[in-house]
């Protein structure tokens, strides 16, 4: 099958793309680690912090992790004693899931270094760099989404 100029052009996006998601993730999962955390605990962590909580099915939604390895990022959440886990009132066959007081102490300590770490690396770049950045991946995001529904 031939090459199309569209495939000509997208390659190079896509390995760029997959090199900077690549590189955020190294950086952002050192400093995951500094804390005692993976980075799915972290991620999970995160989701939760600054809510009341949410039903698994919501997590698992707002979160960057599969719904079969949930469970098990889940369950050693809840035995370092960092989430809490209970019957839904609203729904009583699904679980509802809210950080304990250590999980919050946890969300208080982490979030804002992890965020700061990561964000001194963009330092070099300017705010219209930053703004023109954000524009084009949401227009990307867009693009992407379209194709999909399509």
């Amino acid at each position: 099958m031939p090459t199309t100029a569209a495939q000509h052009r997208s390659v190079p996006l896509v390995r760029e793309l997959v090199r900077t998601y690549q590189a955020f993730e190294q950086l952002s999962n050192i400093r995951v680690r500094e804390h005692g955390l993976t980075p799915a605990q972290f991620d999970v962590i995160a989701t939760l912090g600054n809510t009341p909580g949410m039903s698994c099915k919501q997590l698992s939604e707002k979160t960057l992790i599969t719904k079969g390895t949930l469970t098990g990022v889940l369950d050693r959440l809840l035995e370092k004693q960092l989430i809490v886990r209970r019957v839904d009132d609203k729904d009583r066959r699904s679980l509802f899931v809210s950080l304990s007081a250590a999980g919050e102490a946890v969300f208080d300590s982490t979030f804002s270094d992890v965020v700061l770490h990561c964000g001194s690396a963009y330092d070099g770049l300017s705010d219209q760099e930053i703004v023109d950045s954000i524009a084009m991946l949401s227009k990307l995001r867009a693009a992407i989404s379209a194709k999909l529904e399509s």
